[in-house]
């Protein structure tokens, strides 16, 4: 083989089915809306931890989708070919917060819809899912949960507590109860009342019998 049959390769001929002008194009739109999908993403975040890295793949999924939908438009052999590699790969991370899920869907969706060429779908889709997003998310309820943990002595204190408790909230549901031989632990998820007070956990701690009492924010996610 000659260099002259190397030059004439179907392999070189591919390197120019996407110009250079359209992939610069295309990863510095998918960076920018990848970029917007981190802001609203660490804007929105309402779990117990935020983790940095999330929001760093969400950029990068965005590039990723971009530059693989790009190459799979371009040739149709390596459109099989990509299905047949992606079928193989197996994801382990655990999603625990249910609006992530949504996140990473909208990253890959708007790379693909970007490398696709559709970029006013791609951008106004991506802007009004943040503005509605941001919307939603950031609507604070003034019915939030809480958890309410509090550890006494026995019956009569338990007793005692839950009157305070009750007198106090406006509602309070048990979620959890674990006695032993000398004390007892109750989980109380409650609602407070619309001024917010929560001065309650004071009185608890004057009830006697009562060890200590602890309010916790809750998202609704409960593990015995």
């Amino acid at each position: 083989m000659s260099f002259n049959d190397i030059f004439k390769s179907n392999f070189l001929d591919n390197i120019t089915s996407v110009s250079i002008l359209d992939m610069v194009i295309a990863m510095l739109l998918a960076f920018a809306i990848g970029l917007f999908i981190f802001l609203v993403y660490k804007k929105t975040f309402s779990g117990v931890m935020y983790s940095s890295s999330f929001g760093v793949t969400l950029v990068a999924l965005t590039l990723i989708s971009t530059f693989v939908i790009l190459a799979v438009t371009s040739n149709v052999v390596l459109s099989l070919g990509m299905v047949g590699a992606l079928s193989i790969v197996r994801f382990r991370t655990a999603i625990k917060e249910p609006l992530d899920i949504a996140f990473l869907f909208w990253a890959i969706a708007a790379g693909i819809v970007l490398a696709a060429g559709m970029i006013p779908l791609a951008v106004f889709g991506s802007v009004l899912i943040g503005v509605i997003l941001l919307i939603f998310c950031n609507k604070k309820s003034s019915d939030s949960p809480y958890i309410v943990i509090i550890n006494c002595d026995g019956q009569q204190s338990e007793k005692a507590a839950a009157e305070v408790l009750s007198a106090q909230v406006k509602k309070m549901v048990v979620k959890s109860k674990t006695v032993t031989a000398d004390s007892c632990e109750l989980n109380y998820e409650v609602r407070l009342k619309p001024d917010g007070n929560t001065d309650f956990v004071h009185a608890l701690t004057g009830v006697e019998g009562v060890r200590n009492a602890v309010l916790v924010s809750y998202n609704g996610d409960y593990m015995n």
